[in-house]
């Protein structure tokens, strides 16, 4: 009695009543309910019952029935009611005191408060709960990397259960992607007690790889030692997969705007750029100076206002529009821009920038020109026709009256007026004359020529006539196809072409005449929309003079149009070579740059031989087999039918429209690119300045270059670089192809 009195648990004897009255407490009991010895066993002492929490009394009682009833031993796990009020968790364990007969005579037992355990066990379960409920995946190993606990989120992600992962070394993950150093450094940094943070790729059970970022903890026991490691996994293969796609969508979208040939412009709503890409710089030089500027400071003054409504309007509705304006180039050209705008929008559907496509159209209004001027020549040249017939019938008569009166006139004053009169009405015919050749309306007698004796006519001529600071070239050889042709037309043709190259070299030059047969093929119609497929004499007048600015070059064969002085020349005589020529069925070329001078190419019809014939017959332009060549012109109709003739001629080919997209193309393909095929004038990188960087990656990489101005010579003096004159046929581009490809 005395012993149980001073436990510190509470130690009790009940008697075996309704009320399950205390007749013996320990010393324990004060602490533990609160209550007084006195109040727990004196006569209106508080029953055992009445210590039990209500929620748990009914579950205790019938406990303790049940146990005493079958006379064993009973250990219950409850909650108590304190004489302040509290609650408390006590452990209890008792038994029944019998009589010999089996009569139940007392109740006693022990009860320990474990409050403190149990709360630690709830805050466990609590803890352990959450651990398996985390969405992270965590793992518990031993210092040696054997899994002793997983949660259910790593199941889920690596289709382990933890039965098949409890006992496996951690390595039961291992890809194969890191090497040994990596997991060297991993390992180190752990077993000297630091947390090591990092990325992993490892392998799911049905072999699939993904990617996790671990955190890997060190648990110390009480002398610091490391017992234990946990390890928490994130799952970024989703992430990764995400990045992984924006970084590729990002590079797709680089790649596409710093190469495409058209203009990308994003702009705020104020119209200030935010980007552009390289497109931008061979009109408005370099794009990263442009950042933050106003996109309307180029646009052309008469065309400002209007892009500037169209912006507003485009922000304001929402749409995009399309437009053509002019834009002021970095060198103070004028080009023709079409555009179409759209818009990027915020969270709230407000429109936040404008991205602006742009093209470059010059060179296509230039072509629309072109047409036009030729329809319009053609009607101008039915008026004209029409008129000089009409005016002929007028100084007809005029000039035959002359004739007679002069037979009659013995006046030296009215002879000498007639003189002049008549030498008027004569000026007026040959006027009336040129006007009829532009027209077409005056036909010459066409005969079988061979142009080279004309050739040799106007050289005779110009040795004569033309300054000696004007040197003269000749390369026409003796073997050229005869063409049915006016002999005094042809020969004013070529007369006028080298007294316009004398006048553009005031200080003087080379004027260089030369002549060839050439076939012209289907290919070489897809370039030239006057060229008709056929064997031709080709003429071309070259000069090293002034050259033609770009913005008249479209002019300079329209009827009247002059550079030169008042009174020193009638504008009809370009007009004139030009109706020549047409009306031999031939057609004409131009090429020329400020400075650099000038080609004009004739190119007439010849009468084809017998000889000629089977020549052609016997000619097959050589095939490739199977040479990858590359092909860069900006001019997207070149492209497609030079891929096409390469292709069918055992060729094969790949495209590029300007010379960053070709250094790019060459870059990727170097191993495999025979030849690349490089025209020089294109927009954002020319094919000077290609072929330079090409050499850098390849030294020995061949090229042929495309132009229709002849090239610098030092270019064309490079090894493994050839020239083809633009436009060309398929057999000419064909047999260079051969040549230098064989000639390694």
């Amino acid at each position: 009695s005395t012993l149980m009195s001073n436990l510190p648990g509470m130690a009790y004897r009940c008697q075996n009543d309704p009320q399950r009255t205390m007749e013996f407490v320990s010393d324990g009991c004060v602490d533990l309910t609160g209550y007084t010895r006195d109040e727990l066993i004196s006569n209106k002492a508080i029953a055992y019952a009445d210590l039990i929490h209500p929620d748990d009394r009914n579950m205790v009682l019938d406990e303790v029935e049940q146990s005493l009833n079958s006379n064993r031993p009973f250990q219950i796990t409850y909650r108590i009611k304190t004489a302040a009020g509290s609650e408390k968790w006590v452990w209890e364990q008792g038994r029944g005191i019998y009589s010999e007969d089996g009569g139940l005579i007392a109740l006693e037992g022990f009860i320990a408060d474990i409050t403190g355990r149990k709360f630690m066990e709830d805050k466990l379960i609590l803890q352990a709960s959450a651990l398996e409920a985390a969405a992270n995946a965590i793992v518990i190993t031993n210092r040696d990397g054997v899994i002793e606990w997983v949660n259910a989120a790593f199941t889920h992600l690596t289709g382990y259960s933890p039965e098949e992962a409890v006992g496996e070394h951690t390595r039961l993950l291992k890809s194969g992607v890191h090497d040994h150093t990596y997991y060297k450094e991993l390992w180190d940094t752990v077993l000297a007690g630091n947390v090591w943070r990092g990325e992993l790729v490892n392998r799911r059970k049905d072999g699939n790889l993904y990617t996790e970022e671990q955190t890997i903890t060190p648990v110390k026991n009480e002398y610091g030692d490391v017992t234990h490691y946990i390890a928490i996994k994130q799952d970024l293969t989703e992430r990764k997969r995400t990045e992984e796609a924006l970084r590729r969508s990002e590079e797709q979208f680089r790649l596409i705007a710093e190469n495409i040939p058209d203009m990308i412009v994003v702009l705020d709503t104020e119209g200030r750029r935010i980007y552009n890409n390289p497109s931008y710089e061979s009109i408005l030089g370099d794009t990263n100076v442009l950042v933050g500027t106003d996109s309307f400071q180029e646009v052309h003054p008469e065309d400002r206002e209007k892009i500037e409504h169209v912006f507003k309007e485009t922000i304001k509705s929402g749409a995009g529009q399309q437009s053509e304006y002019r834009l002021v180039s970095k060198d103070g050209d004028v080009r023709i821009i079409e555009s179409k705008g759209g818009v990027i929008q915020d969270e709230q559907g407000n429109v936040s920038h404008v991205v602006v496509v742009s093209r470059d159209v010059t060179e296509k209004k230039k072509l629309e020109q072109q047409l036009l001027r030729t329809q319009r020549m053609e009607s101008i040249g039915l008026l004209a026709g029409g008129i000089a017939h009409d005016l002929n019938n007028v100084l007809a008569p005029i000039m035959l009256s002359l004739n007679i009166i002069k037979q009659r006139v013995t006046d030296n004053k009215t002879a000498a007026l007639l003189e002049t009169i008549e030498a008027n009405a004569q000026r007026g015919a040959d006027l009336i004359k040129q006007v009829l050749l532009f027209s077409r309306g005056l036909e010459g007698e066409h005969t079988p020529v061979q142009i080279r004796h004309i050739i040799d006519e106007v050289e005779k001529f110009i040795k004569q006539t033309f300054p000696k600071s004007i040197s003269l070239k000749i390369d026409a050889p003796k073997d050229l196809r005869h063409i049915p042709a006016d002999v005094t037309q042809i020969h004013q043709v070529l007369m006028n072409l080298c007294i316009n190259a004398r006048d553009a070299m005031p200080d003087g030059g080379v004027l260089t005449i030369s002549a060839k047969n050439i076939t012209i093929d289907g290919q070489y119609t897809k370039m030239n929309i006057e060229a008709k497929p056929g064997t031709y004499v080709s003429v071309t007048v070259s000069d090293t003079g002034t050259g033609i600015p770009q913005e008249i070059i479209g002019k300079i064969f329209d009827p009247f149009f002059t550079t030169k002085e008042q009174g020193k020349g009638t504008g009809l005589g370009l007009s004139t070579v030009y109706s020549i020529i047409k009306s031999h069925g031939g057609f004409m070329n131009v090429y020329s740059e400020e400075g650099r001078g000038t080609i004009f190419e004739v190119y007439l019809p010849a009468k084809e031989t017998e000889e000629d014939a089977m020549m052609k017959e016997k000619q097959q332009a050589p095939s490739g087999n199977g040479e990858l060549i590359l092909v860069v012109d900006d001019e997207k109709a070149v492209r497609a039918i030079t891929q096409t003739t390469l292709e069918a001629n055992g060729y094969k080919v790949v495209t590029a429209a300007n010379g960053l997209e070709a250094v790019a193309l060459y870059k990727e393909q170097r191993q495999d690119i025979e030849l690349v095929l490089m025209d020089l004038t294109m927009p954002n990188m020319d094919g000077y300045a290609a072929i330079r960087a090409i050499k850098k990656i390849h030294p020995g990489a061949r090229f042929i270059v495309m132009s229709g101005l002849a090239p610098d010579e030092k270019l064309i003096q490079e090894d493994f670089v050839e020239f083809l004159h633009k436009p060309f046929t398929a057999e000419s581009m064909l047999l260079t192809i051969y040549e230098i490809l064989t000639h390694r």
